[in-house]
């Protein structure tokens, strides 16, 4: 039975890892995959999904406003396809979220997502709190902070590494503008020590 699933962490947990090994997994067993990526995420180029560690693969985008389902079943009449991977997933719209489930409830196909659960205020992004809410599965990506424990939030920083507090809650980066923190860890960074 297909199932609509909820990979998460925060940042540099290895996320694209875990997705790009699970594709492989499928392609090596001669099934096909099809993978997705937000369109506003091109830090391993254009259309292209890539690891920290070297890996990476091509994959379709995904953009605000774009019927998911339409786009999943296009891909289904080109042929067979086991499993569908969405990566930057917290960038997906509520109803983009919807219509994910929809094509695994109609069409019969498992998707796996892969996303950050909060921002660097500590908040969801509507994308992962539609996949909170609607998926069958959650499994956590852990990575871990500074001390040792379990990094569940991150902060941004600005080019001179000041922790910043306020911005738009989407601004893509990597390592140089992301740092992942226990909880205990983020308050202190952002001056919540109450």
């Amino acid at each position: 039975m297909a199932k609509l699933y909820f990979n998460y962490s925060t940042m540099n947990a290895g996320k694209s890892t875990v997705l790009l090994q699970a594709s492989h997994n499928y392609v090596e067993r001669g099934m096909q995959t099809y993978l997705m990526t937000a369109d506003l995420d091109d830090r391993a180029g254009k259309a292209r999904i890539a690891s920290r560690i070297g890996i990476g693969a091509e994959a379709d985008t995904f953009r605000k406003g774009e019927d998911l389902f339409a786009k999943i079943m296009a891909r289904l009449n080109d042929g067979p396809c086991s499993c569908i991977f969405v990566d930057e997933a917290q960038f997906l719209q509520a109803d983009q979220v919807w219509q994910l489930a929809r094509a695994v409830d109609d069409l019969g196909v498992p998707i796996m997502c892969f996303g950050l659960r909060v921002d660097f205020q500590g908040n969801l992004f509507p994308g992962s709190a539609a996949l909170l809410a609607l998926a069958d599965e959650m499994r956590e990506v852990r990575t871990i902070c500074h001390c040792g424990k379990k990094a569940t939030m991150v902060v941004r920083k600005d080019a001179d590494g000041t922790v910043l507090k306020d911005g738009d809650q989407v601004q893509v980066g990597g390592n140089e503008r992301y740092v992942s923190l226990c909880r205990r860890h983020w308050r202190e960074a952002v001056g919540d020590r109450a």
